[in-house]
């Protein structure tokens, strides 16, 4: 019954159908008790699942912030109607960790040392990895625990104060892919994105699934668009540049960006 209610998303999972239930219910609450509501940190996806979830209840007071601009993981605001959120009022402390430049630290060696605290996954934002300091955005309620007992991350001791001074700038290193497709199907594309033949690349999305803009598909012929990002298991993240026009031979030229 619960998942009827969201027919215009498919492929939902158990704790996607939970997450939106919860969140039509916050929006229940601010609207008739003036309730305000902040979630866990969410991945991407699960942002992009209540942002159409509250395009189709048409409800505009809510707002997402992940502790600096353009934050992958954040956290969503549900507030009343006249009310206002700032940027400061969610519950998300900046933590910065310095080491020795010596230390090559990874996001997973620091991920996995909060996790050695017991801290879940939702309670940790986005991890900044520089060179000598990184920076983790993390919920309010373990930011002490953090700050008190995070003392080294991996074999590397470390130091820790709350507060980014956003000096830590991520690149995002990417591999051009150009060449031509017979269609803008899914399988041609991932056929040319991992070099592997159309038939691999049908069954790879029919058995193992494709992301697309972080929405898990099965079929070969989902069309895509300039602009979308996709990924499939084994094979990387892609994103579709532009679709760059049309060969003699009436095949598509498009271009490609490997993450890697």
């Amino acid at each position: 019954m619960a998942r009827a209610k969201y027919q215009f998303l498919p492929d939902l999972s158990e704790d996607d159908v939970r997450l939106l239930d919860r969140v039509s219910e916050w929006a229940a609450a601010a609207e008739e008790k003036y309730v305000v509501k902040f979630s866990a940190f969410l991945d991407e996806r699960q942002c992009l699942l209540c942002e159409k979830l509250m395009a189709s209840m048409k409800y505009e007071n809510y707002k997402m912030w992940g502790g600096y601009e353009n934050a992958a993981r954040r956290v969503l605001c549900v507030y009343p109607e006249y009310g206002e959120v700032q940027n400061e009022d969610f519950p998300i402390t900046a933590v910065t960790i310095e080491y020795r430049k010596g230390d090559k630290l990874t996001h997973r060696d620091i991920l996995g040392s909060l996790m050695g605290l017991r801290i879940t996954r939702d309670s940790v934002g986005d991890i900044l990895v520089g060179e000598g300091k990184s920076a983790v955005f993390i919920r309010d309620s373990v930011a002490a625990d953090v700050t008190s007992s995070l003392t080294k991350v991996g074999r590397a001791g470390v130091k820790i104060h709350e507060g980014y001074d956003g000096s830590i700038h991520t690149e995002v290193k990417t591999q051009e892919i150009s060449g031509t497709v017979a269609s803008m199907r899914a399988d041609c594309i991932l056929s040319l994105a991992a070099r592997i033949s159309r038939e691999k690349s049908a069954q790879l999305i029919k058995n193992t699934g494709i992301e697309i803009d972080h929405m898990p598909k099965n079929s070969p012929k989902i069309l895509l668009e300039e602009g979308c990002t996709f990924s499939v298991r084994g094979y990387g993240k892609f994103k579709l540049v532009s679709v760059d026009g049309v060969t003699k031979k009436d095949r598509i030229h498009i271009t490609l960006n490997k993450f890697v």
